[in-house]
C-alpha cells in the first residue's frame, strides 16, 4: 500500500466512498462502479510487485582505474527476466559527489527477456576508492497509480590515481655497486649453496620462516632459498602536513604524490623492487603488479598529522637492502635534512626531490635561505638534489638526478 501513488491513492479512497454509498442507497450500478475503481490500484500494484523482483542488473567499469582528471565510462546491464513485459522504469544510479551527479534515465518499456544497456560517464579530479551503486529502479504501472522502489545490491569500486608523467631516463643503476654498468642485486633468497638465514624483508614468503633461527635471534629469520637476484630501491614520500602548502588538488602535497607515483611507476617498468616508506612507516606493497599496487596505495594517502620524518627515516633504515633512495619530501630544516642523508653511503645512490613549497603561496622571508641549506646538507652526503618549484612538470627536473653529488669528509661521494 506503501507504493501507491498519489493518484492510487485517491483512486482507492474513491472507490471505498462509492462502495460506502452503494450500500447506504442502495445502488448496485454505483456498487459495480466502486469495486472497480478499488480493484484497479489493487490489480496494478499486484501486477508492478511481481515485476520487480524479475529484474537483474550487472555494472561495467572501463578502465576500473582512472587517472585524476580522467574519465571512466559506466554500463549499465538491465534485464528482465520474466516472460511480462514492464511499465515505465526510472533508474537512477548511485555516485558519490566527487564523481559528478547521479545520473537518471528513463525507460519506457522492457519486453519480456528484453535488456537494456546504458552508458554515462564519471570523472574525478580527487584521488581516492570511490563505490559506484547501487542502482535503485522505481517501477510504474501504465496508469500512474503504482510506483515501488527497488535497489540492487552490487556496487563497483573505480579507483582514481594520481596523476602519472612519463619521465625521461636517467641513469641511476650504474653508480649502485660504486662503478660500471653492473647494478647492486640484493638477494631475495638465495640457492643451496647459501642456506644461511637472514632477517624478513618484506614481501619474503613467509613459508620461507626459518623458526629456529628467529626463536634465537629474537625476530623472524627466513631461509635463503631459490637464488634469485633483484635491484632494490625505496621511495620515501613526505605526507606531513605542516611540511606543504596550499590546498586542493595543485596543492604541493597533491603534486608530491603524484611526483612520487611517476618516479615509481618510472622505476618499476625499469626491473626495480621498490618498497613505498612514508612519515607513517612502510607501507605494504603486493609483489604483483608492483606499479598497480603503488598506485592503488597512493590513490589513498592522506596528509598526516606527523612533525617528524622519523619513523619513516627508521622504516628506510630497518628494510635494508636498497641500492636507490629516492625521498619526496616537503619542506625540511636542515636537522631533519642531515637525519635523511645519513642514510646513503657507499653503494647507495641518493635521490632527494625537494619541493620548494613556499613557491605555492609566495616566498617566505628567509625560506630561500633555508633551503639552500638543507641543499647543502644533504649534497655534502653525496645526495642528487632535484629541486621542484610550483608550476614546474617532475619530468622537466627529473634530469637532475643524474648529476652526482659532491665529495664529503662526512658523507663519502655518489
Amino acid at each position: 500500500m506503501r507504493a501507491l501513488t498519489s493518484r492510487g491513492r485517491s483512486f482507492l479512497a474513491s472507490g471505498l466512498a462509492a462502495l460506502l454509498m452503494a450500500v447506504l442507497l442502495g445502488e448496485n450500478d454505483l456498487f459495480r462502479i466502486g469495486v472497480l475503481v478499488t480493484a484497479l490500484p489493487l490489480l496494478a500494484a499486484m501486477v508492478v510487485a511481481r515485476t520487480r523482483y524479475r529484474l537483474s542488473c550487472a555494472r561495467r567499469l572501463d578502465p576500473a582505474r582512472a587517472e585524476v582528471g580522467g574519465e571512466a565510462t559506466v554500463t549499465l546491464r538491465l534485464e528482465n527476466v520474466t516472460r511480462l513485459p514492464t511499465g515505465l522504469l526510472l533508474i537512477e544510479d548511485t555516485v558519490p559527489y566527487a564523481l559528478g551527479v547521479r545520473p537518471r534515465f528513463v525507460l519506457d518499456r522492457v519486453e519480456a527477456r528484453g535488456v537494456r544497456e546504458i552508458d554515462y560517464r564519471v570523472r574525478s579530479d580527487l584521488r581516492g576508492r570511490y563505490t559506484i551503486g547501487p542502482l535503485s529502479v522505481r517501477i510504474a504501472d501504465p496508469f500512474g497509480l503504482v510506483e515501488l522502489a527497488r535497489a540492487f545490491t552490487i556496487s563497483d569500486t573505480l579507483v582514481v590515481t594520481p596523476q602519472v608523467v612519463a619521465l625521461p631516463h636517467v641513469r641511476l643503476s650504474g653508480e649502485w655497486t660504486g662503478g660500471g654498468d653492473s647494478r647492486t642485486r640484493s638477494v631475495a633468497a638465495a640457492g643451496d649453496d647459501d642456506v644461511a638465514p637472514r632477517e624478513y624483508r618484506q614481501g619474503d614468503d613467509l613459508r620461507r620462516v626459518h623458526w629456529r633461527s628467529t626463536a634465537r635471534h629474537g625476530e623472524l629469520m627466513v631461509r635463503r632459498e631459490e637464488q634469485q637476484w633483484q635491484s632494490r630501491g625505496a621511495l620515501l614520500l613526505d605526507t606531513r602536513r605542516y611540511a606543504h602548502r596550499g590546498d586542493g588538488p595543485r596543492s604541493s602535497f597533491e603534486v608530491a604524490v603524484s611526483a612520487a607515483a611517476s618516479i615509481g611507476v618510472h622505476l618499476s617498468r625499469e626491473g626495480l623492487g621498490l618498497r613505498l616508506v612514508t612519515d607513517q612507516g612502510a607501507e605494504h606493497l603486493t609483489d604483483s603488479g608492483l606499479s598497480w599496487s603503488l598506485l592503488d596505495t597512493l590513490s589513498m594517502v592522506r596528509s598526516s598529522s606527523a612533525r617528524s620524518l622519523e619513523m619513516g627515516v627508521s622504516a628506510l633504515r630497518q628494510g635494508g637492502g636498497d641500492g636507490l633512495i629516492v625521498a619526496v619530501v616537503g619542506a625540511l630544516d636542515p636537522e631533519e635534512a642531515r637525519e635523511l642523508a645519513r642514510l646513503r653511503h657507499s653503494g647507495i645512490t641518493g635521490v632527494a626531490v625537494l619541493l620548494d613549497v613556499d613557491t605555492w603561496e609566495g616566498e617566505a622571508p628567509g625560506s630561500a635561505e633555508n633551503l639552500r641549506a638543507v641543499e647543502t646538507v644533504l649534497a655534502g652526503y653525496g645526495w642528487r638534489i632535484v629541486r621542484l618549484p610550483a608550476g614546474v612538470s617532475i619530468a622537466s627536473v627529473w634530469p637532475d638526478a643524474a648529476s652526482r653529488g659532491r665529495y664529503s669528509l662526512t658523507g663519502g661521494s655518489a
